[in-house]
């Protein structure tokens, strides 16, 4: 077993699906993914992240049109059972980039794939336009969403490439993605970022 399978094997969950969110290319799941990379680019762990994306889809905030409906204190009640921090911060950002979402793209993010046509650089200028997104959430947001936009392969940022570094991979992207099948790379990207973050799974895989 090679290292990168050993890797997918133990790691190779995306933060969406971790997130409860089935990704495909429609607004809703889109949308989801959104509010998870405005989460997880705050200095919070990520499981706190994943489960306040969670706490919010089960209470019924997983469209802009709903999360803009809500309440300020509906949303920070939701994210304090996910014991979320900055929890007054973040329920204003997300009213905001709810707000943003329908008023720049009607709602639809695939509007945003479209604007971008096929180019990072340009889909991440978009993204950083949303409340508490930064270039942090945007990296995120590009590594989950090429799953379901092949235009954007392959997308391994500085985390993911310091996650290659720590197992003894090559950190070219192009190598990388070379070796795996393409719908796999937003997976291969999420256990290389969690063998960036986490000894266990480094551990792990090598032992492997």
């Amino acid at each position: 077993m090679t290292t990168i399978d050993a890797l997918l094997d133990e790691a190779g969950r995306t933060f969406a699906d971790e997130a409860g969110i089935t990704l495909s290319d429609e607004p809703a799941p889109l949308y989801r993914l959104l509010v998870l990379s405005v989460l997880l680019s705050r200095r919070v762990q990520a499981q706190l992240g994943v489960r306040a994306c969670r706490e919010l889809i089960d209470a019924g905030l997983g469209t802009p049109e709903r999360m803009r409906d809500a309440s300020w204190q509906d949303r920070i009640d939701v994210l304090a059972r996910a014991r979320y921090r900055s929890t007054e911060q973040t329920s204003t950002a997300l009213g905001e980039g709810a707000q943003l979402v329908l008023d720049e793209w009607g709602g639809d993010l695939r509007r945003m794939r479209e604007a971008a046509g096929g180019d990072a650089g340009t889909l991440q200028g978009y993204l950083t336009q949303v409340p508490r997104l930064g270039p942090v959430g945007a990296d995120i947001f590009t590594r989950e969403v090429q799953a379901v936009w092949p235009e954007f392969r392959p997308h391994l940022d500085a985390r993911a490439l310091a996650g290659a570094k720590a197992l003894g991979l090559s950190q070219d992207p192009a190598e990388l993605a070379d070796q795996v099948d393409g719908d796999d790379l937003a997976r291969l990207a999420a256990a290389l970022v969690r063998a960036d973050r986490e000894e266990q799974v480094r551990e792990d895989v090598l032992d492997d």
